[in-house]
């Protein structure tokens, strides 16, 4: 009988993500992979994980979720409404008591270090409450 912390057969998420950018084929992809990378660049120790259907990084717990739909890219920030943000990065999902998100229009300019320091931020929230 197979432990229950076994990992399924299939493809890992990280090929999962490889296929879901390149299935894409459009900005959206294209934006996606600059996302995925800075966010892997911004800790070393962050892992990609595949629930709900899409990307997902996490370091001690779900640290974002990246979504794309017509018009835009979302990095959902599970505990983001605990987070600093003194870039202004947010701005959907701001009414939410837990979450916050960043949505990516196709002209969007990505500040990478500040996006680098949320991320770390949510690593470090998630490290501090376990």
């Amino acid at each position: 009988m197979p432990s229950r912390s076994a990992k399924p057969a299939g493809p890992s998420p990280s090929t999962l993500i490889d296929e879901r950018i390149a299935t894409l084929g459009d900005w959206r992809g294209a934006l996606l992979g600059r996302l995925r990378a800075l966010i892997l660049e911004a800790r070393p120790d962050i892992e990609e994980d595949w629930k709900w259907s899409g990307p997902c990084w996490t370091h001690a717990g779900l640290i974002c979720t990246g979504e794309t739909y017509q018009r835009h890219v979302k990095l959902t920030f599970a505990h983001g409404a605990s987070l600093p943000d003194p870039s202004g990065l947010f701005n959907s999902s701001l009414d939410g008591r837990v979450r916050r998100a960043i949505d990516f229009a196709q002209d969007a300019v990505v500040d990478g270090p500040a996006l680098q320091a949320l991320i770390r931020a949510a690593a470090d929230y998630n490290a501090g409450k376990a």
